[in-house]
């Protein structure tokens, strides 16, 4: 019984203050916040629709706070948030099908998510801007 006392002190787990980070892990945890982030801007597109619906004046109101300078920076992380975490959901794809697991692979997969957010989202809205 006296080992029991001892482990008793020990921490039951490896906590995030002994772990690396590593760009997986970083990623990991992004997708998670990205798709936490989407709960958030379906309430704003249901809130567009639903002031579309209620007639021109609401609606004016609505487009002219989307179309504020807050309103635009919170619609662009939205947008990243969305294409961020379908690229990670494509990675998740490409590992279920047995793929992707070497070291080298997981991390041109994390790196292809990061930079082709960031790509396909400032195209989206450079597309968007000279369309509109």
């Amino acid at each position: 019984m006296p080992n029991a006392d001892l482990r008793s002190n020990r921490p039951l787990s490896p906590h995030l203050q002994i772990y690396k980070p590593i760009l997986t892990m970083v990623m990991s945890i992004l997708h998670r916040i990205t798709g936490a982030a989407l709960y958030f801007g379906t309430v704003l597109l249901a809130w567009w629709l639903i002031a579309a619906a209620a007639g021109p004046a609401y609606f004016d109101f609505v487009n002219g706070i989307y179309g504020s300078w807050f309103g635009r920076l919170v619609l662009f992380g939205f947008t990243w948030a969305l294409v961020h975490h379908m690229l990670g959901g494509l990675r998740h794809f490409v590992w279920d099908m047995g793929a992707g697991f070497g070291k080298e692979a997981r991390e041109w997969l994390a790196k292809a998510t990061i930079i082709g957010s960031v790509l396909v989202t400032l195209a989206l809205w450079g597309i968007g801007l000279m369309v509109g």
